[in-house]
């Protein structure tokens, strides 16, 4: 794009440009830093499998209202294109408590509504689990919510699920796609804010996802344990609070301080459980408590963070694979039947598949990304769906939806921890009667952060050359996923590494796993080739 060209495209979105605060932005980058400006309507932000996610900003290559109203109008055609009932089945759409989570939602409802879709517009933040079993429960053809889950604060994301109530998988995040590649942002019809088609949803939808909780549960006859809570400033709390009371556990004790949803995230640099440091404060309130566990959902509510305490009185975080572990376990031994399926991710631990044989079920294997385990559910039919998971604390554990819930997930964690101390032992030695019945799985991971588009360029090298060892084990076997994007690495000695860029965050994540060896040498090594 030349610079007539590109001042012509800027003028255009700052007049179209509804935000004060967005216009002022762009206005400095035409009048100042041209290289910026250029950087910033170079492309276009990708719509994927995890929809869009960016820094809230000016420009196509940010998150603002004139993006997300070409992404709802790309939406709306592709819902029409596809879904003879669209204009009678209609979306539903939340928002969390980030910056301009609630404009993005309004004008959401507001396109559909433009071409003759029916939109329920949620009138308060509600967490993405809510949104997700709120679009079965209506009979939704999609749902939509704005929440950038657990990225920086200063992201913000759209994320869409079909009628279905999982995450869109291809070929329809590429149909959605190229809808939104034929929207002008700058022009892109909206009805009024009180347009009949557009309705508001709340308190009855909380109150029907609430009183589906208590399901999860096994041993309804177990009382609760004492367990401790962080919502990370997200928008979890209040539905977690009444879940608990809804199961019959007793209440949690919360970190006050983080309780509140704030989108500027106060108190943590990256409101993520799987970060160093985030769950610092639960893990101070579950020992001052006499908590049984600590337990930390991510911003949106849909993953979940446990740390369990040590025969020293410290404290651990556990990894996303234990806490599957521990789940798959007591689900397992809860029921009965040959039927059964349990499904996990390509990066996540090998355990579950053991375990699944050990209990004579079935278990899948599947791409990364929790779209993809609601997928092997639905080509399973005849089989029943126990629980999946993915390592990076994403659980589903409930009938629905079929997405992962850091809700329900809590509800039968806090339950499991009452089994155990029922039974005289801790969640570590119920960790270690697993690595005596089964080997201690030993897992690590890394993250090197760089720009997308060098991640899948390094990605993509290490595929086309195979390295003939790594950290001085021979590499036995390499094995390509390119659906998932991942590079899979089986070394001499059992020890297995895998190497893929990360769909939501600007870097490249590395997995390591052996049974009574530690990975993370060989996990290092492979970090090291990216240099």
């Amino acid at each position: 794009m030349n610079s007539d060209d590109l001042r012509s495209t800027a003028g255009r979105w700052l007049a179209a440009e509804p935000d004060d605060d967005i216009r002022t932005e762009l206005q400095a980058l035409i009048d100042g830093d041209a290289d910026e400006l250029a950087a910033r309507f170079a492309d276009r932000l990708q719509f994927g499998t995890a929809g869009l996610r960016a820094a809230v900003g000016a420009g196509p290559l940010r998150m603002n209202r004139l993006v997300v109203r070409q992404a709802a109008a790309g939406l709306a055609q592709y819902l029409l294109d596809t879904d003879p009932l669209a204009r009678e089945r209609g979306v539903v759409v939340g928002y969390d408590a980030r910056r301009k989570s609630d404009v993005f939602a309004a004008d959401t409802a507001r396109v559909m509504a433009a071409v003759g879709i029916p939109a329920r517009l949620f009138d308060q933040q509600v967490p993405t689990p809510v949104l997700a079993w709120s679009i079965t429960h209506l009979g939704c053809a999609a749902g939509v919510v704005v929440t950038a889950s657990h990225n920086p604060p200063a992201d913000n994301g759209y994320k869409v699920y079909l009628g279905d109530g999982a995450q869109i998988v291809p070929p329809h995040d590429v149909g959605i796609s190229a809808c939104i590649g034929r929207v002008d942002a700058t022009s892109v019809p909206l009805a009024p804010d009180d347009d009949p088609l557009i309705s508001t949803v709340g308190d009855e939808l909380v109150d029907a996802y609430i009183a589906s909780v208590p399901a999860v549960r096994r041993r309804p006859d177990v009382a609760g344990v004492p367990v401790a809570y962080t919502a990370m400033h997200g928008v979890g709390g209040e539905t977690v609070l009444r879940a608990f009371e809804a199961a019959g556990l007793p209440a949690p004790a919360v970190v006050a301080e983080q309780f509140e949803p704030d989108g500027s995230f106060p108190t943590v640099s990256f409101p993520n459980p799987e970060e160093p440091g985030a769950m610092d404060l639960l893990m101070s309130v579950a020992q001052s408590s006499g908590a049984h566990a600590a337990l930390a959902n991510d911003p949106d509510a849909d993953r979940l963070g446990v740390a369990i305490p040590q025969a020293d009185g410290s404290w651990r975080r556990l990894g996303g694979d234990e806490i599957g572990w521990l789940f798959a376990d007591y689900l397992l031994g809860s029921d009965t039947g040959a039927d059964r399926l349990v499904v996990t991710t390509l990066v996540s631990s090998s355990l579950l598949g053991k375990m699944a044989a050990a209990h004579g079920v079935h278990a899948a294997e599947t791409f990364t990304g929790f779209k993809w385990i609601a997928r092997a559910v639905h080509e399973h039919p005849d089989l029943r769906f126990v629980m999946g998971y993915e390592q990076a604390l994403g659980y589903l554990v409930a009938a629905a939806p079929l997405d992962k819930d850091g809700i329900t997930a809590a509800v039968l964690f806090a339950e499991m921890a009452a089994v155990a101390a029922a039974e005289g032992r801790t969640m570590q030695d119920w960790l270690d009667d697993l690595a005596s019945r089964f080997g201690r799985h030993v897992l690590a991971d890394a993250a090197v952060r760089m720009q997308p588009a060098d991640a899948a360029a390094k990605v993509a090298a290490l595929r086309a050359a195979p390295p003939a060892a790594i950290g001085g084990r021979a590499v036995v076997a390499t094995d390509e996923y390119p659906e998932a994007d991942l590079v899979r690495f089986e070394l001499e000695g059992g020890v297995r590494v895998q190497i893929r860029p990360s769909g939501t965050e600007p870097k490249v994540k590395l997995y390591g796993e052996a049974v009574d060896e530690d990975p993370k040498p060989f996990v290092d090594a492979l970090a090291a080739l990216l240099a």
